[in-house]
């Protein structure tokens, strides 16, 4: 299997790993925090406004694979507090327009730096049948 590395400047890895590896019919997209590339700093605001940084990071990624939100199969959110999953919920919908992607939403203990929301993400490859081998 052929791994290919991907980043993003727009996106920001906080420990020994990839912002994405493309196989060649998936992009595999590391979970993201809603870290402001910007600032280096977690996003202030709502569960909501986070959820978007979380997107915009991983929408970054997935743009230096040339792919968009549409390419989206699966998506893993990880929240530390159920009780925001409602504005989470719609914050996510408002990223993706139907069919939207197969998703899992996981409450945890903790997230790295301190976050409460981490989100990722895996893409088809466009033009890619899922069966190629």
């Amino acid at each position: 299997m052929t791994r290919l590395s991907l980043s993003s400047p727009d996106a920001t890895a906080v420990g020994p790993y990839s912002h994405a590896i493309d196989d060649g019919r998936y992009l595999f997209c590391s979970g993201q925090t809603p870290l402001d590339p910007a600032t280096g700093r977690l996003r202030e605001g709502t569960i909501g406004d986070r959820t978007h940084q979380c997107f915009d990071n991983l929408f970054a990624v997935l743009a230096a694979g040339g792919l968009g939100p549409e390419d989206v199969v699966k998506v893993n959110v990880f929240l530390t507090d159920m009780a925001t999953f409602q504005e989470m919920n719609q914050a996510y919908a408002s990223r993706f327009q139907e069919p939207f992607p197969a998703r899992t939403t996981i409450g945890v203990a903790s997230l790295p730096l301190g976050a409460d929301v981490e989100i990722e993400l895996i893409a088809l490859k466009r033009g890619v049948s899922p069966d190629a081998g």
